[in-house]
């Protein structure tokens, strides 16, 4: 079957080669998924015991198998060591008819030969080492206390090794049949019901004290013996030595005699030769001293003549060395000097390029605030030039405003306004003497005197208003007075009658 390159496939022909493929895919997944479930691995302190497809379990002890899903069963099985508290419960009589309660741990474990994993499989499967304690107790405390009428109370407390021994080994023939195997088995604690071990303990206690104080009599004894024995042999040589001393210090006494006699003798003799000779010495000395004195005195004068030769060498080259180190100092210092003055002149010139660079970014910086400055300056005087202009204009036509409204209003309005202000003057001036209960005159007071004093007060009031407004009030109600009053016949008495009170 050929398939062309960019022909088109019928669906059916599709299916049929995927479908291989798809069967192999779904064939490995339930693989890998068979594996994954059926992978056991056994720990070391336990066995899995795989049953189902073989008559014979399959036995993991460490390491890994498979088990089948639904085919075969995983039981386990507890391999490691199990410690079991024995105790008697109860005092069981010994074979010296004595009541003890014994108190042992034995350490068992599933023996792991195919024959005892076949045995333990039957009595253990799948049980907690709790559970194993409990089934095996039982039987390790009867062998425990059968072995107990076989020995006599003296030797469980002497020999616990051999009582430990011979209850693993009568107990191991029951554990057999089981599967387990019994490891050790110790005895913790043993007591008697009437405290007969401690009886025991003081019978030995009083025989070994006994074999103790006789020991330390016969030691103490043999001691004495030694000590007067040693005494004596002491003494005895002690004796003996000083018989010995006395006798060698009469020899030497004796010896002395002589030997002084021989000195002073041979004293006497020499006195006499040392005399003789030590005139002749005397004189070979005084010749040898003068001769050393001459001597002396030449090697003195030598002496000096070199050592002031040397001084003199010594401060020719010390000069000379201090005038090379002084030379060499000045150089020193002038090349410091030098260097130092280089330096500082360098860093001077690179401090004064700092300052002026410093200088003339602080100068453009100055410049350019400066400008910012004078712009602010000239922005804010333009706006307060303007503001006042405005305020001006405003002004001037709030005036003329005012001059059209008062040359609308004309001349009655003024005398009106004038009209309703006296009454408020007048109040202002004649307010504070409300405030008096009572007034006392004396001299040329009186109440017309005071009366016109009131009325000065107002006629001074309204001409600062008038003084103050620049119109003369006087005349313009008098001008109005006298216009309104001139076309009225027999009003004029009244109009100067008004006049007067007002200039009044």
């Amino acid at each position: 079957m050929k398939i062309l390159v960019g022909a088109v496939v019928p669906a059916g022909i599709q299916a049929t080669l995927f479908l291989p493929i798809v069967l192999i895919a779904i064939a490995v997944i339930v693989l890998v998924i068979i594996i994954a479930t059926s992978y056991v691995k056994a720990p070391p302190n336990k066995a899995y015991i795989i049953t189902g497809l073989k008559r014979k379990p399959k036995i993991l002890i460490g390491k890994a198998g498979l088990k089948l899903p639904f085919l075969e069963r995983k039981d386990e099985l507890l391999i490691e060591q199990i410690s079991i508290d024995i105790k008697t419960g109860d005092f069981v009589p010994t074979a010296d008819f004595i009541g003890v309660n014994i108190d042992a741990v034995a350490k068992v474990q599933i023996r792991t030969d195919e024959e005892g994993i076949k045995l333990a499989m039957k009595n253990f499967l799948n049980m907690r080492s709790e559970q194993i304690n409990a089934q095996l107790v039982d039987s390790l405390q009867g062998n425990m206390r059968e072995i107990i009428g076989t020995i006599t109370l003296k030797e469980l407390c002497n020999d616990r090794k051999s009582f430990g021994d011979q209850v693993q080994e009568k107990a191991q023939v029951d554990m057999n049949n089981l599967g387990i195997q019994i490891i050790s088995c110790n005895i913790q604690h043993v007591e008697d019901k009437n405290d007969l071990i401690t009886a025991l303990g003081q019978d030995n206690m009083a025989t070994i004290q006994k074999t103790a104080s006789i020991a330390k009599a016969n030691a103490e004894r043999d001691v004495a013996i030694a000590q007067a024995e040693a005494a004596k042999e002491a003494n005895d040589a002690k004796v003996s030595s000083e018989t010995e001393i006395a006798i060698k210090q009469n020899e030497l006494s004796i010896k002395r005699s002589e030997l002084q006699v021989i000195q002073d003798t041979k004293q006497a003799e020499a006195d006499a030769a040392y005399k003789i000779q030590e005139q002749a010495q005397r004189k070979s000395i005084e010749v040898a001293n003068s001769e050393a004195d001459i001597a002396k005195q030449e090697k003195e004068i030598e002496l000096k003549m070199k050592e002031a030769q040397v001084r003199e060498q010594a401060l020719d080259a010390e000069i000379k060395k201090q005038a090379d180190a002084e030379r060499y100092r000045q150089q020193q210092m002038a090349e410091v000097e030098l260097y130092k003055r280089q330096k500082e002149a360098e860093a001077r010139k690179y401090e004064l390029a700092q300052q002026a660079e410093a200088k003339k970014i602080q100068a453009e910086a100055d410049l350019i605030a400066m400008q910012k400055e004078a712009e602010g300056i000239r922005a804010k005087g333009e706006a307060e030039a303007d503001a006042i202009r405005a305020k001006a204009e405003a002004e001037a036509i709030g005036i003329d405003k005012k001059a059209e409204a008062m040359q609308k209003y004309g001349e009655a309005a003024v005398i009106e306004m004038l009209c309703k202000m006296y009454p408020l003057v007048a109040e202002a001036i004649a307010k504070p003497l409300a405030n008096i209960d009572s007034i006392t005159m004396y001299g040329e007071g009186n109440t017309a005197k005071m009366t016109e004093d009131i009325t000065k007060s107002f006629k001074q009031t309204i001409d600062g208003i008038g003084d103050s407004l620049g119109i003369d009030l006087s005349s313009v109600i008098g001008s109005f007075a006298g216009t309104k009053l001139a076309g009225a016949p027999g009003l004029g008495l009244k109009a100067d009658a008004k006049t007067n009170n007002a200039e009044g």
